[in-house]
């Protein structure tokens, strides 16, 4: 199994647009062969000193996939890549980690 965890900024107040592009994107991506779980995270609320905040503009894609070559499908799929153009201007940054349970 792989583990996904795609950390995902947008330009300043454009979370929200860009979630939106997401989750419509989202049944094309759970219909993928190997798709155990795909879905963003925010924020929680009230969580104390003890959380490090993601801020406003900022999500995380948490992602679990069956094996190395269906996250290597899912990235070369066609709806990922008009997700991509639809979303690319509206991105300020991505850190993407890829790892292995233990």
């Amino acid at each position: 199994m792989i583990h996904v965890l795609a950390i995902i900024t947008t330009k300043p107040g454009l979370r929200e647009e860009v979630l939106a592009d997401f989750r419509a994107n989202m049944p094309a991506v759970h219909a993928e062969k190997g798709c155990i779980e795909y879905a963003p995270a925010i924020d929680a609320e009230g969580m104390g000193a003890v959380q490090t905040r993601l801020g406003p503009d900022t999500f995380v894609v948490i992602e679990k996939w069956e094996t190395a070559a269906d996250l290597a499908a899912h990235g070369a799929s066609a709806h990922m890549a008009a997700y991509g153009a639809k979303t690319r201007d509206k991105l300020a940054g991505r850190v993407i980690h890829m790892l292995s349970p233990t």
